[in-house]
């Protein structure tokens, strides 16, 4: 008995198996045939035409642009050291520091055999420096000994020698007289009275000698010797002035040497958040890094000021004319959304480049509100208010099609056949349109006009580039057109 009990049960499993294999075929069949369905059969079935019933009311008319914060108030730090330094240690960006903490550490190995070179001239010039002082010293005693003894011990050797060929003239005379009165009693012979008219005339010319060389030596030699000592006394202080300046000028090369030793480990200036600069629009990372070189005045650092927050932004060149300063803005954060206002708009564009795309924008400022958590860097959708109106009609922006004849909606009828009516369109925003003329309220618009168009004669070519004329209509009347049929 249990035997046919349990062949039984094997026999209903199995017919459950089956049926649920039959099943799956059926089902697998019917979605094949679904995914392989022609495309345009599929579409056909699926295809409605969404509407949207016009409406009057307020709207916003704004332009969105995306940026991020900034602060407008910002304290840079910037590498002091000359030519290019590597970066041994940074900072980490967003960190909070304290007033002497350090911000960055430069490679100071070159610096410091600088400052070494700069120690050793300076010492070389301070004893050149000596040197020229004691030779100049001795340039103005030789000066002054000369004005105050060897020119007068020269001067009084000249004059005696004169004075001593003067005294030799006079004796000479004296006794050339008396040989003179000798020979006249005849007591010496003539070559005797010669010998001694000689003598007078020797002496004579002695005494012209020692006036000559007193005079030369009151004149010219006095002068001569005076001028070449001035003249190495002069030589001597030009060489004291250059090396004075060499000095000066190797003092502070070594001064500036231990400055940019100094400027190496750069400081926190104040209390406040470091962030680092923002990379190019080419690059990948910032300019500040472990391992980077880095240049002179280089911004390595900033530190902004929380309290003077801002957004930049570009708005493009088609209503950069509408946007002034004083115009609402409406900024959404990741936590929070703010109310803002336009502080500035540039005057001249944002210089294009390959990462641009051809798209001319204006940079545009947003001021923020005094908030605590706002922090530079932090992303943010910035809504600025062009205009706005209390009592207009508006329809959404994809009902509407501009053609060479001009913009055009689709109208849905009772009757199911939809007509196509030419609007006059006032402002618009990245959602609604403004309609002048062309609708009326209450009415539904057709919101996938090119879909509507691939299933109707509209969709040819010919009819796209030329769509009917229409008559004139008001605001308050729309000019009805021939309904629109799909063959």
């Amino acid at each position: 008995m249990s035997t046919d009990s349990n062949n039984r049960e094997r026999a209903g499993f199995g017919r459950w198996v089956i049926r649920f294999l039959i099943l799956g075929v059926f089902v697998g069949g019917a979605v094949a045939g679904v995914y392989y369905l022609p495309n345009n059969l599929l579409s056909k079935e699926v295809v409605e035409n969404l509407t949207y019933k016009v409406t009057r009311g307020p709207i916003t008319i704004s332009v969105t642009e995306q940026g991020t914060l900034e602060s407008s108030e910002n304290t840079e730090i910037k590498c002091k050291v000359r030519g290019r330094n590597t970066v041994t240690w940074v900072v980490e960006s967003g960190a909070i520091v304290k007033e002497g903490d350090e911000l960055v550490r430069l490679d100071t190995k070159k610096i410091e055999e600088n400052l070494s070179l700069q120690k050793t001239n300076v010492h070389e010039a301070t004893a050149t420096l000596e040197e020229t002082k004691t030779d100049t010293a001795q340039a103005q005693i030789a000066i002054d000994s000369f004005e105050e003894g060897r020119y007068t011990k020269g001067l009084k050797s000249r004059e005696a020698e004169v004075q001593r060929a003067q005294i030799n003239l006079d004796a000479s005379k004296d006794k050339y007289e008396q040989y003179r009165q000798l020979f006249k009693r005849g007591r010496v012979s003539e070559l005797e009275l010669d010998g001694s008219a000689f003598t007078v005339t020797q002496a004579e010319l002695q005494l012209k000698v020692a006036q000559t060389r007193l005079d030369v030596y009151k004149r010219y030699t006095r002068a001569m010797d005076l001028e070449q000592l001035k003249g190495r006394l002069s030589a001597h202080k030009s060489k004291l002035s250059a090396d004075q300046a060499g000095l000066q000028m190797d003092m502070a090369r070594r001064s500036r040497a231990e400055t940019e030793l100094g400027n190496c480990v750069i400081k926190a200036p104040k209390d406040g958040l470091v962030i680092y600069p923002t990379a190019a629009a080419w690059k990948d990372t910032p300019d500040i890094g472990e391992g980077v070189s880095v240049s002179n005045d280089q911004i390595l650092l900033i530190m902004p000021d929380l309290e003077e927050m801002q957004i930049e932004i570009g708005i493009h060149e088609a209503i950069v004319d509408r946007v002034k300063m004083g115009l609402e803005a409406s900024v959404k954060l990741p936590d929070r959304e703010l109310k803002a206002k336009v502080s500035e708009v540039a005057t001249i564009a944002q210089p294009l480049g390959p990462w641009s795309g051809n798209v001319v924008k204006y940079d545009t400022i947003i001021s923020l509100p005094n908030e605590e958590g706002l922090k530079p860097g932090m992303s943010a959708e910035v809504e600025v208010v062009l205009a706005e109106y209390e009592d207009v009609l508006y329809v959404p922006v994809s009902a509407i099609l501009e053609t060479k004849e001009g913009h055009f909606c689709w109208i849905e009828q009772s009757t199911g056949q939809p007509k196509r009516q030419r609007v006059i369109l006032g402002e618009s925003n990245d959602v609604y349109v403004i309609v002048e003329q062309g609708v009326k309220e209450g009415e539904d618009v057709i919101l996938n006009p090119l879909e509507f168009m691939e299933q109707s004669e509209l969709a040819s070519a010919d009819e796209y580039r030329g769509l009917g004329d229409t008559s004139d209509y008001t605001d308050s009347d729309s000019v009805d057109e021939e309904p629109v049929t799909d063959e």
